[in-house]
């Protein structure tokens, strides 16, 4: 495969902790450093982040780094900004709180060259946010079957098409043709961007053998914030794509609107005290069951109390999220 220049794209806000993480990884990437270039649109962090890439730019010269401003403070628009200062044949997007594999650049572009997909990524490995018995917990949920259905991005272990990825790497011509990410989609502006890649005929495409470690939520409530940030978003999104609506999607808004129901009706309806004790019973019982595996694989029975926590905050705020977007559309409408 001829090395042709790669634009490694990065929206970034307020990521000290891991940008100098992100960087090495990227300079020490098993494709050429010579063909790659960094492209990371800040929205006017507020902490070291612009110091720590100045200070890493000076430090390391070789490998090619632009920091523009991204004064909307949204990631669609972050994106659109790196990409139009970019200048590579090939674009891959990169979080600022992912650390890809050595090789990830190397397998992308292997996979696109193969013709595989239009759009090519892999799975990310999720870790602790914060090293203690929540933010664990937190990260098995966040990888869990049951708690991001089949979300293939987080957990895939063969070769498979998908609905999105995570961190994709495409043709700049694909970006051309498909247009830029949506920047009044505050979330789920990649899937929607996704969407638009498979209706013009493109695949996208996961190989498990390209890695990333992506850190989840620290604790319970930004991990709500960012599940009910989803759920609002994707209300959004599935207006305009309403074909695109998936049974992972569904589900976490009907059951919050059955839990609501039960409990409208659980002071004066027998039936409705007994339908919630057994949707309780039976929720919590798949819970523990989808537990056992990682808790003794791991040896934690914290867990037995953490990844059902966390799946049930993932699954109420994603589906009040989803119900609360719906109901401010209905009032501006």
């Amino acid at each position: 495969m001829t090395e042709t220049i790669v634009s490694v794209v990065i929206p970034c806000y307020n990521e000290e902790k891991t940008i100098v993480q992100l960087l090495e990884a990227i300079r020490g990437q098993t494709y050429s450093i010579q063909k790659l270039e960094v492209v990371i649109a800040d929205a006017l962090s507020q902490d070291r982040t612009r110091e720590r890439i100045g200070q890493y730019q000076q430090e390391h010269p070789e490998l090619r780094i632009k920091v523009v401003d991204n004064p909307r403070r949204v990631i669609p628009a972050g994106l659109n900004l790196a990409i139009a200062n970019s200048s590579g044949e090939f674009i891959l997007r990169m979080d600022a709180h992912a650390i890809p594999a050595a090789d990830y650049v190397e397998r992308c572009l292997a996979d696109l060259e193969a013709g595989l997909g239009a759009n090519v990524g892999g799975v990310i490995d999720i870790k602790p946010g914060r090293e203690n018995w929540i933010g664990r917990s937190i990260s098995v949920a966040a990888a869990h079957p049951l708690g991001v259905g089949d979300a293939y991005y987080r957990w895939a272990t063969k070769p498979t098409e998908a609905d999105t990825v995570a961190f994709g790497a495409y043709r700049r011509s694909l970006y051309d043709q498909v247009g830029k990410f949506d920047e009044t989609l505050l979330a789920n502006e990649d899937y929607e961007w996704n969407t638009r890649v498979r209706a013009s005929g493109g695949r996208i495409w996961i190989d498990p053998s390209i890695r990333a470690v992506y850190y989840a939520r620290p604790d319970l409530r930004s991990l709500a914030k960012q599940y009910f940030t989803y759920g609002f978003w994707k209300y959004r999104m599935l207006r305009r794509y309403p074909a695109t609506l998936r049974w992972r999607q569904a589900l976490p808004p009907l059951f919050v609107l059955g839990i609501l129901m039960l409990l409208l009706f659980f002071a004066f309806w027998k039936l409705a005290r007994i339908g919630l004790l057994v949707v309780a019973l039976l929720y919590t019982g798949i819970l523990l069951a989808g537990t056992l595996k990682p808790a003794i694989r791991e040896k934690r029975i914290s867990y037995l109390v953490g990844v059902p926590l966390a799946i049930m905050t993932m699954h109420f705020a994603w589906g009040a999220g989803f119900w609360w977007s719906m109901l401010k559309k209905g009032r501006t409408e």
